[in-house]
């Protein structure tokens, strides 16, 4: 060996659990491009393992496995959150982070970063209110879960605010991931009068979309902004998951992860949280912009989640 070389230090090794599809055009994919993303940035600083796919049934076992070889470890998904804090006491030297994590158990080596759907969300039926010509908005979630059910009731809210006579239509199918049951419930709200359409699914918003398509509504896009890609999408809503999977890697690579509950939402900023209607006037913009501000203020009060 020569004298006088440097060894560059070991990489950071992550491990990351995204329980859906990495293509799903929805969270699962917006976690995937966040880690695409930390990989470019930091290149060989970072060794990186990755497990998609999962059932809920099989979660503690892949988390286990990532956590074995890894320092630190990133659940996508708020349904991750019971397997990590599980699985983080028996690998008390890993770092956990999930991404969607709410106030739940306080462990040493947790963070969880909520990504404050509900508060989008009424952003979200704000703008399904301006961009409805039948007066009817609908929302399909997944799992019923208190994040997921929060945001729907939101999203109603925000609707409501814009337009007092709108008329919403709530559909949980279960599932994030069953296609056929998304497009039930999407056509069960379509046959309500429903033209525009809001939803946190994964691979089930494939079945909202052949609904959507089919009957000629609309659908607000959900985590990235793909404006002028799809005409079926209006708008998107910005919610940073990709953007949480970077944050956490950033802050391990640097030395600076800290655990504990932190929130996203709008007050970090447009790459956390946002509102885009493609095309927007400058009266929706306006509205927009003022509803948000409300949000951050508090004059508007959202649930959590």
């Amino acid at each position: 060996m020569l004298a006088g070389v440097a060894h560059a230090a070991d990489p950071l090794t992550v491990g990351v659990l995204i329980p859906g599809s990495k293509s799903d055009k929805g969270w699962m994919e917006s976690g995937y491009d966040g880690l695409a993303a930390a990989q470019k940035a930091y290149g060989d600083k970072i060794k990186v393992q990755m497990i998609e796919n999962i059932n809920y049934a099989d979660m503690e076992q892949a988390l286990v496995n990532l956590a074995s070889k890894n320092q630190l470890v990133i659940g996508v998904g708020g349904q991750t959150q019971a397997a990590v804090t599980k699985v983080a006491k028996r690998f008390p030297k890993t770092k956990f982070s999930i991404v969607g994590g709410n106030k739940g158990d306080t462990v040493p080596n947790v963070a969880g970063y909520d990504v404050k759907q509900a508060e989008i969300a009424f952003v979200a039926g704000a703008t399904a209110a301006m961009l409805s010509k039948t007066g009817v908005v609908s929302y399909v979630g997944g799992m019923e879960i208190p994040s997921i059910v929060n945001a729907g009731k939101e999203f109603g809210k925000g609707a409501a605010y814009v337009n007092p006579k709108i008329k919403y239509v709530e559909n949980y199918t279960g599932d994030f991931d069953n296609v056929a049951k998304s497009k039930e419930a999407t056509l069960a709200a379509i046959a309500q009068g429903a033209d525009i359409h809001y939803h946190i699914l994964n691979l089930g918003l494939r079945g909202m979309e052949q609904a959507a398509k089919e009957k000629n509504t609309r659908i607000i896009g959900s985590y990235t902004d793909r404006c002028g890609t799809d005409p079926l999408y209006p708008a998107y809503s910005i919610t940073g998951v990709g953007y949480q999977v970077e944050y956490a890697i950033k802050e391990a690579q640097s030395g600076n992860w800290k655990a504990g509950y932190k929130p996203f939402g709008l007050a970090m900023g447009p790459k956390a949280s946002d509102m885009v209607i493609c095309g927007a006037t400058p009266d929706m913009k306006a509205k927009i912009d003022a509803i948000k501000k409300d949000i951050e203020s508090g004059k508007i009060k959202v649930l959590e989640g």
